[in-house]
């Protein structure tokens, strides 16, 4: 192993020997702890300590660094509190996640420091979304993503060197390629020669280096940031090493060859430094015993007072309340009921058509922030695939109205990297359908970070959704339910053009992650009086659209058109009609009100029956408002059948073609 110290002092090489052992020595005593029981999971990075230390030490404390398992380096090189660190490690009350996540699975927004999802692949993109706020915000600074070389076979790999390379962003990737993927070779994982022969198709500069010696880590990843930073491009560096120890503790070294540990034993980063230091007269024993004694000293103080962390003692009313992030700003103004015949003599108000609500919420909160993002495929000069977003490019440029590659994973982890350098941003799917390729991203990283360690994501995403259009499987269905199971979330479903205008502008004034879905078959079929001031509308509120005491229906989408439709044809039936407007988190005062009106309620939606919205507040309403019906809970929704193509089929499919059945079936009870 050959050394270079290049122009740096010998304080300089020393500070990097100290910062390099610190972390091998935490290691070691805490797999002697690991033994003791005294923490129950260690994931080690002993081996490949030069990596952390010489990627965090060649980058301002500024710069975001989204590190994995083995980056314990990362963490001592920021300067985190070994007893902090260690509480976190027990599962303490004042560890960085109050005890809600496990080793390494945590970020620091003081530290700049991102914190991991199992997943690993997702971390790359969250780099991206930094990047771009600093080209945004014209800063000369980078962000760095960690992968192994088993998470390169990921698809959130492709997605976010693509996307980082077509954006011109400056970020660099670091790939550990440490020979394995828990037990599975890197020969099982690819059949290229090396990991950064892969930066070559995404157009982007790499190069491969020693990854046990930490002066070429340092001195590589200096010159890369400065690159990075002057071209404004992406740069993928793949460090060589070797892992000393299991994927975790409990995995063991088994399946891997004895001669690999006695080859890379030799070439062991902190041994390798130390003999150099001495050898060049930098160091001496007598220094290197005193360091070790040194930090030896502090690791046992620090862990003193982490034995002394607060136990957990479980608060109902603190997890629930964590899961979302507070709103900071006070909302503008408010529409308390968004009924259009309450507001038009005291507003000014215009025809709008739904789809025209959605561009004109779109438009002033461009104005009202001006450093949100727009992002998705061709919504850009072509306007969106439903033309929301035309024209906006011209006014607000591309920089914020923005055309994305076809990798929906990689632009909402890019979203979340925007939020975590404080900058809005709103995603539409193209199709709500074509969600499932960023799920992962929305319902674990988005969803749960400011549960797990307090970092807000200030995201919205669009959903074009729904059928009606004979648009078959792919482009037609309806999948809110699955986002109202995942904590964190917030659910947004308007039926109306003006609760359209005032819950997007309340969705992204929201801290928080808020799917909002928009029917496509409403976009241009229905239009009503809208204000032309800016106003929310208030999340988590629904509306009552008509009042009656025979039969509540309690909808949302198209399905309140659809109720509107028969009660307008059914005068003899006294209807009372309730828009859940936000199904996550939902308004059950006004869903008990809405039973507590007529005894008889008929759940209604567009999707399909089993697993959808309706079977969780029939639930409800049977669990806390039984003494009120006068009749079963009735749920009228879709087929259990994929959304067909053809328009008899797909009639047949939905949930109005059976609406009559059910509201008769109350009638009658």
């Amino acid at each position: 192993m050959q050394f270079s110290r290049k122009n740096l002092t010998d304080e300089q090489l020393k500070d990097l020997y100290r910062s390099i052992l610190f972390p091998r020595m935490i290691e070691e005593k805490m797999l002697v702890l690991l033994r003791q029981g005294k923490i129950s999971k260690w994931f080690s990075g002993i081996g490949q300590e030069a990596i952390s230390v010489g990627v965090a030490k060649a980058l301002d404390a500024d710069e975001w660094i989204m590190p994995l398992h083995r980056n314990l380096g990362i963490f001592t090189s920021r300067d985190m509190p070994l007893s902090t660190l260690f509480k976190q490690w027990q599962g303490n009350k004042d560890g960085y996640s109050k005890g809600r996540e496990r080793s390494f699975h945590f970020g620091s927004r003081a530290h700049h420091i991102c914190g991991m999802i199992s997943h690993l692949g997702p971390q790359l993109a969250i780099a991206d979304g930094v990047a771009l706020a600093h080209k945004l915000k014209n800063e000369n600074k980078v962000s760095v993503a960690f992968s192994g070389d088993g998470g390169t076979s990921e698809g959130d790999f492709h997605e976010a060197l693509n996307t980082a390379s077509v954006w011109d962003l400056p970020v660099i990737f670091v790939i550990e390629n440490n020979g394995y993927g828990l037990s599975t070779p890197t020969n099982e994982q690819f059949k290229c020669e090396r990991l950064v022969d892969k930066a070559i198709g995404y157009g982007m500069e790499g190069i491969c280096i020693d990854g046990n010696n930490i002066l070429e880590v340092y001195d590589t990843l200096k010159g890369v940031r400065e690159y990075c930073i002057k071209n404004q491009r992406p740069y993928l560096v793949e460090c060589m090493t070797f892992r000393m120890r299991g994927h975790e503790e409990a995995s063991g070294v088994k399946y891997v060859p004895k001669s690999l540990f006695e080859t890379w034993e030799a070439k062991d980063p902190i041994k390798n430094y130390e003999d150099w230091l001495i050898a060049e007269k930098i160091l001496t024993e007598g220094d290197v015993a005193e360091i070790r004694l040194t930090l030896k000293n502090h690791i046992e103080e620090e862990l003193k007072i982490g034995f002394e962390g607060q136990q957990i003692v479980p608060d109902t009313e603190e997890e629930m309340s964590d899961i979302y992030a507070k709103r900071t700003t006070a909302p503008g103004m408010i529409l308390e009921n968004s009924k259009p015949d309450l507001v038009i003599s005291e507003m000014n108000c215009a025809e709008k058509k739904f789809i025209h609500a959605i561009s004109e919420a779109l438009e002033m909160s461009m104005q009202k922030h001006p450093d949100l993002v727009l992002m998705g495929q061709d919504i850009a000069e072509y306007g969106g695939a439903f033309k929301v977003t035309e024209g906006m490019v011209d006014v607000y440029g591309k920089s914020r109205v923005r055309n994305t590659p076809l990798c929906e994973s990689a632009i909402v982890g890019s979203a979340l990297g925007l939020s975590l350098k404080g900058i809005k941003s709103m995603m539409e799917m193209q199709f709500a359908d074509f969600v499932t390729v960023g799920f992962n991203q929305i319902v674990n990283n988005l969803a749960k970070i400011h549960y797990r360690w307090g970092q807000q994501a200030d995201v919205v995403i669009r959903m074009p959704t729904g059928g009606g259009v004979g648009a078959g499987p792919f482009h037609s269905q309806s999948n809110e339910a699955w986002f109202t199971h995942v904590p964190g979330l917030k659910v947004v479903y308007p039926a109306f053009p003006i609760d359209a205008k005032g819950l997007l502008i309340a969705s992204i004034n929201d801290p928080n992650p808020v799917i909002f879905f928009e029917h496509k078959a409403l976009y241009r079929s229905v239009s009503e009086l809208v204000p032309t001031d800016y106003y929310e509308i208030e999340i988590g509120k629904a509306r009552q659209v008509m009042s009656g005491e025979d039969v509540s229906v309690i909808t949302y989408g198209a399905g309140v058109h659809w109720a509107l439709e028969y009660a307008k044809k059914h005068k003899d039936i006294s209807m009372d009609i309730l828009d859940l407007r936000t199904l996550l988190p939902l308004d059950y005062d006004a869903i008990r009100n809405c039973v507590k009106r007529t005894g008889k309620v008929l759940i209604l939606h567009e999707d399909t029956l089993t697993g959808g919205l309706g079977g969780e507040i029939a639930s409800w309403i049977a669990e806390h408002c039984f003494e009120m019906l006068d009749a079963p809970v009735m749920r009228c929704a879709s087929l259990d059948t994929p959304i067909p193509f053809n328009i008899e089929l797909e009639k047949n499919f939905m949930a109005y073609n059976r609406l009559d059945e059910y509201i008769q079936k109350l009638m009658s009870y």
